[in-house]
């Protein structure tokens, strides 16, 4: 016999979104789904708000989805093979919390600069592999990705959500040697751009010290953390947990390959929340995070602007050039030739 799922609503509301995500993770719309299971693209609109639905449709959205109808209904780990799904996941936990604690290396995507979106859909870009089939669904869902990242961030900034991020010096230096690229291959005036964004990046994290806004803690770790990331999620009534191998930077991106989770399971929430505590105790925070950044960034040897850029090409003559100023011979360079 057909039942009714009796369920509070706000249980129905986090269905609803857990479907949303699964779906465009899948890269399907709401017309989409509704052709598949022979109901109209307004129900699914109403049980991805929130409203009653049986159980038996459940399942069929559970089949349908690649998922098992616990993870939809969210009594087991609701599992995402896909960033898209993952990210719009984490869009709509932001939304339902009070205070987000991170660690997504290097830096949160929350807390980089507007610039940054241009250099990371750069990364994603260069990244893709010279055998994926189908380029322009690889490119439509790294805009898509973009954009619910910086649905992310506006949401933060509007409801001035509390984010801990967890920033290791390890993956700052990293990050400033590498650049923000996508591969390695890069020519070499490219790279220095690259370098030049990533410190910029770590600039605008120190202006955000500095500036203490409110809402911002940021602790900085001279350990190295495993690669995997991890977010909480805290709400008056529950925190969830996010783990999750996809990555924005820091080292070349990931949104292709992956598995990650969410979960509100007691256990591990009070694990990860004792982790933090643990984190936040061993950080530099404040001055001392800002001093230990001026640091990092000295020893980087990078500087902040594209002068050098422009000296290291005046400083390297082509032989050609050099053979022809000699007379047909190739002479040594003039140490003074800069100085005139």
């Amino acid at each position: 016999m057909r039942q009714t799922t009796k369920m509070a609503t706000n249980g129905l509301g986090e269905i609803g979104r857990r479907l949303k995500a699964h779906r465009i993770g899948l890269g399907q719309t709401a017309d989409e789904l509704a052709k598949k299971l022979g109901i109209s693209r307004a129900a699914v609109y109403r049980i991805e708000s929130g409203e009653l639905v049986k159980i038996d449709t459940l399942e069929r959205l559970a089949s349908e989805l690649h998922i098992s109808l616990a993870a939809l209904l969210g009594v087991s780990i609701e599992y995402h093979s896909n960033a898209l799904s993952y990210f719009e996941r984490m869009r709509q936990l932001e939304e339902q919390s009070d205070q987000v604690v991170a660690h997504f290396p290097p830096i949160s995507y929350l807390l980089t600069s507007d610039q940054y979106a241009v250099y990371l859909k750069k990364m994603l870009m260069e990244s893709l592999p010279s055998y994926v089939a189908d380029k322009k669904k690889a490119l439509r869902e790294i805009d898509d990705v973009i954009a619910i990242l910086d649905e992310r961030k506006r949401a933060r900034r509007l409801r001035r959500l509390s984010v801990v991020n967890f920033v290791t010096v390890p993956e700052i230096e990293r990050w400033l040697k590498l650049g923000v690229v996508g591969r390695f291959d890069l020519p070499e005036s490219e790279l220095a751009m690259r370098q030049l964004a990533a410190r910029a990046e770590v600039e605008n994290l120190i202006d955000l010290l500095e500036g203490e806004p409110m809402g911002i803690q940021i602790a900085l770790l001279e350990d190295t953390l495993p690669n995997i990331t991890f977010q909480l999620f805290r709400n008056k009534e529950q925190t969830c947990l996010g783990l999750s191998p996809f990555r924005l930077g820091g080292e070349l991106p990931n949104i292709r390959f992956g598995l990650a989770l969410v979960t509100a399971d007691r256990q591990a929430v009070e694990l990860y929340e004792k982790l933090t505590d643990d984190l936040w105790r061993r950080a530099h925070k404040g001055k001392d995070a800002i001093k230990l950044l001026r640091a990092t960034l000295n020893r980087s040897a990078i500087k902040s602007d594209a002068s050098a850029i422009a000296a290291k090409r005046v400083s390297k003559p082509s032989k050609k050039r050099a053979r022809s100023a000699a007379g047909g011979k190739l002479r040594p360079r003039d140490p003074t030739a800069m100085a005139r």
